[in-house]
């Protein structure tokens, strides 16, 4: 019997079957289909809130953790795996904002640098932004990840270490209870059984959950993005306007996102979208018209009320844990969204106050969050 039992190979779960590994504990990573593959892959990467001042103190606390971590995560990575997860800290510049001075206030309380700035250094900083703008506001400490990449690298790693066994193409059909106590997952390869199971299933944890009587408000919502083939150089980093952004990459693709789409688990790509990603990117950066659309794709994000993940135990059973619920930010907020729930597991100082995020504790319903 393993240590510990992870139903979801997105980076969520591998994450947290890193951090466990490297503690030295047995993990079984469960995925039904490839790990790093789902909503980890389809995402543009940016390691932070769209709008960050918008969003509440539980997403800011672990967002202010994460951010710092990504650079020694991918180092390491590439170290160990040859695989480079592409992080680049090369700012964000946001067009158009109409809360400006909501937002320097936030910045001055949290000691974030973000900065209005003009026109001149708007354009000598992205030379093919849109012309038009007389400022916008620059925030130097963003960076934003190739979580394809990131997917893969970590994916690698795990196979690498001994006490981790990941089981591919491996859809969970029932948590295995004895009494009050959650002892694993059955499959139809199997039993696979653990002292500790935790569900990181993203839109599909609520369905999993239900069937033990747990109620865990999480539901898909769909984004779409499409990938520009763009020579390199044309844009140097993040641009956001009206709640859409335009992300380059080292070999100068140009990814341009997304939408939020209340469709239940529907992934298709539609062309309305198309459009309209389009549209907003071209009215971000005017030269990608000349650019190739290589890719259109869309992903299931797990929407949750407020946007707040659920972390931590689940009360009505012995063994049982969640970290699941991100929505728009499980990249942005996965190193410290795991690390707070191993060192639950494991027994160590939570790097954060674990309360606000605990199965249970988030309201019903509520307004989503802007951006």
């Amino acid at each position: 019997m393993q240590d510990f039992l992870i139903v979801g190979g997105g980076v969520i779960g591998m994450m947290t079957a890193l951090q466990l590994a490297d503690a030295g504990h047995s993990v079984a990573l469960v995925e039904r289909g490839q790990c790093g593959r789902e909503a980890s892959w389809a995402g543009g990467g940016i390691v932070s809130p769209l709008y960050p001042w918008r969003y509440s103190k539980a997403i800011s606390a672990l967002s202010s953790w994460s951010e710092g971590r990504y650079p020694e995560l991918a180092g390491r990575l590439l170290e160990e795996t040859g695989i480079d997860p592409e992080y680049r800290q090369k700012g964000l510049l946001y067009l158009r904002v109409e809360d400006v001075d909501i937002a320097l206030a936030w910045a001055r309380d949290v000691a974030k640098p973000l900065a209005r700035i003009d026109a001149e250094r708007l354009y000598a900083k992205e030379p093919n932004a849109a012309p038009g703008f007389d400022g916008a506001l620059w925030m130097p400490t963003l960076g934003s990840i190739r979580n394809p990449r990131l997917g893969q690298a970590l994916r690698a790693r795990l196979l690498q270490m001994p006490t981790v066994n990941l089981h591919e193409q491996c859809e969970v059909s029932a948590l295995i209870r004895e009494g009050d106590a959650i002892r694993g997952v059955a499959t139809p390869q199997g039993a696979i059984r653990a002292g500790h199971t935790v569900v990181c299933a993203g839109a599909w944890s609520r369905a999993l959950l239900a069937e033990i009587g747990v109620e865990l408000p999480v539901r898909p919502v769909k984004g779409q993005m499409i990938l520009f083939k763009a020579p390199p150089g044309l844009i140097e980093r993040v641009v956001l306007k009206d709640g859409r952004y335009v992300i380059p990459r080292g070999d100068g693709r140009v990814l341009a996102g997304s939408t939020l789409e209340e469709v239940g688990f529907d992934k298709q790509t539609t062309g309305e979208a198309y459009a309209s990603l389009r549209a907003s990117a071209l009215s971000i950066v005017p030269a990608l018209a000349d650019c190739p659309v290589e890719h259109h794709w869309a992903g299931l994000r797990p929407g949750s009320p407020d946007g707040v993940p659920m972390i931590g135990a689940v009360a009505a059973f012995e063994g049982l844990h969640v970290n699941a619920g991100h929505y728009r930010n499980g990249l942005v907020l996965a190193p410290a969204a795991t690390r707070l729930l191993v060192d639950q597991l494991i027994g160590c100082e939570p790097i954060v106050d674990p309360r606000p995020y605990l199965p249970g504790s988030c309201p019903p319903h509520s307004e989503r969050p802007a951006g």
